[in-house]
């Protein structure tokens, strides 16, 4: 088979042209050097009936589509670009950090373009709404309009009225506009991120995701996730079930006897050839982990935002008042910046101080959420810096409840320190919760290939070293650190840490621009 670009065709030599002819009607026949050859339209749909006939021809995205942004794809890239641009239904299984969300916007841009689909909706966790849908939109996509479909029920159905190419939702937000969506044929194609919460067939999301893919409008969907079986194989049917529901037909209780036997009252084993089985009801699919990724930069950086809670507003607005007349009577100086900018960072992570200096933790449930969905697509352990010690063990609390779970502060001796090292190293915890300056130098920590700051530091060194515990010799994989973000502050300081910039400065200019910035 040749692609001929210049004619935006296939040239087919086929034994059988008939049956090609058969199915597709806009076939053109003739003779090269007494060979006879079918000339076929390079299109998204004849592509899909050469495929169903068993001929593997090539995406046409690879061959016309000009990659809209600021950079080419990464091979890996262009791979799930191209398949999820030939299915109506698909899963991109790809791993955290391997460039997943670029790739399916890419595909949909395509699509667009050949007037296959209209307008988008993703549903995505609420952590990637605006640091990773939205600002992937902005950067690469500057033609297309992106709206955030976020906040009480009224101000999301006015969002959703406003002409838009991409609508982005939160998992559970989709419920609230899944009646409204019935109105809106134009949007026919959802990608749904995250795509293992919905494992469960019987929870309120899953019904909320059904009703708006498979309900009343039949759209395509795109599923996303890296890890489909977070927590047993049983997993994959919820999903399956919402994506390509004729690929789990009869009942779940038939579904987990083919994969499963029990071994006890309540607990059950995988069957030899599970994953096959698994494999043949997740399909059609595209998967490629961060070992895979030769092309991709040693280490990925990716941010998730963590809206404060009512509480901490109030404190950090509290916070700001009492600087911004600290600033003005001019004892906010260089010298004493870092101290200051101290005290927002304590309130963005959950701590507060009282008049009498004691210590009182606020709730923080949005970024304690946005750090549980990032262990969860980690396919491999994770470290957690938290870099105040009365936030540390509220962290530390919460993951225990779920994840195998050790933490390392200044309290901590030596001996326990090494001993818990050595655990990690052998994969004896999912989790290590660890102030960042306890463990910033010499360590090798290879066992895990994701880092998550729960808030920014003021130190590029400590930033720097403690990044490259899982950055050293014998890590065979791209490694991912992850930011989270309550605040603008918090998002320039990242910035600046990440580029190696001078981080001071940050306070003192931002009460020379404008409050609000913070």
């Amino acid at each position: 088979m040749l692609v001929s670009t210049k004619h935006k065709a296939l040239i087919l030599n086929s034994r059988n042209p008939e049956r090609i002819k058969k199915v597709i009607p806009k076939v053109k026949q003739f003779e090269y050097r007494g060979t006879p050859l079918l000339a076929l339209p390079h299109v998204v749909e004849v592509v899909r009936i050469l495929r169903n006939l068993g001929i593997d021809a090539p995406a046409p995205i690879s061959y016309y589509y000009e990659w809209a942004g600021m950079y080419a794809p990464y091979m890996e890239q262009h791979e799930t670009a191209a398949m999820l641009s030939q299915h109506n239904r698909a899963y991109c299984l790809n791993s955290m950090g391997t460039g997943k969300t670029l790739a399916s916007l890419w595909a949909y841009d395509y699509l667009r373009s050949q007037g296959i689909v209209k307008r988008l909706l993703v549903v995505a966790p609420l952590s990637t709404l605006e640091r990773t849908w939205g600002d992937t939109v902005f950067e690469h996509f500057p033609d297309l309009r992106c709206v955030s479909l976020y906040g009480a029920a009224s101000k999301r159905r006015k969002l959703l009225a406003k002409p838009a190419d991409i609508y982005v939702v939160n998992h559970h937000g989709l419920a609230i506009l899944q009646d409204d969506l019935k109105q809106r044929p134009d949007i026919d194609l959802v990608i749904y991120d995250e795509l293992s919460v919905v494992k469960n067939s019987k929870t309120s999301l899953w019904k909320a995701a059904n009703h708006v893919i498979n309900g009343p409008i039949l759209r395509k969907a795109w599923g996303l996730t890296g890890t489909p079986m977070s927590d047993s194989p049983l997993d994959v049917w919820g999903q399956v079930k919402l994506i390509t529901p004729w690929q789990a037909q009869g009942r779940f209780s038939q579904f987990r006897e083919q994969i499963m036997f029990p071994s006890g009252p309540f607990s059950w084993i995988p069957r030899k050839g599970y994953l096959d089985v698994l494999h043949r009801m997740m399909q059609p699919a595209v998967r490629f982990t961060l070992e895979e990724c030769v092309d991709l930069p040693e280490q990925v950086f990716i941010e998730r935002h963590a809206p404060l809670t009512p509480e901490q507003n109030k404190a950090f607005k509290d916070m700001i008042g009492k600087l911004r007349a600290e600033y003005a009577a001019g004892e906010i100086l260089a010298v004493n910046e870092a101290v200051k900018v101290g005290k927002l960072l304590q309130i963005s992570a959950g701590v507060a101080y009282d008049i009498h200096g004691k210590e009182v933790l606020l709730p923080s449930g949005p970024r304690l959420s946005a750090l549980e969905e990032l262990i969860d697509e980690s396919e491999g352990s994770v470290i957690v810096f938290v870099a105040f010690s009365g936030v540390l063990r509220s962290v530390v609390e919460f993951l225990s409840r779920r994840y195998s779970t050790a933490f390392i502060d200044g309290g901590v001796k030596k001996y326990d320190r090494d001993r818990i090292f050595g655990e990690f190293q052998k994969n004896g915890f999912k989790v290590l919760v660890a102030q960042p300056k306890t463990m910033s130098h010499g360590l090798t920590l290879t066992a895990a290939t994701t880092i998550v700051w729960y808030g920014p530091i003021t130190s590029n060194e400590t930033f720097e070293q403690a990044n490259a515990r899982i950055r050293r010799p014998g890590q065979k994989k791209t490694t991912v650190v992850a930011a989270l973000t309550g605040t603008p502050l918090e998002r320039k300081l990242f910035n600046r840490l990440r580029t190696k910039q001078n981080t001071q400065g940050q306070l003192l200019d931002l009460f020379k621009t404008h409050e609000e910035e913070l």
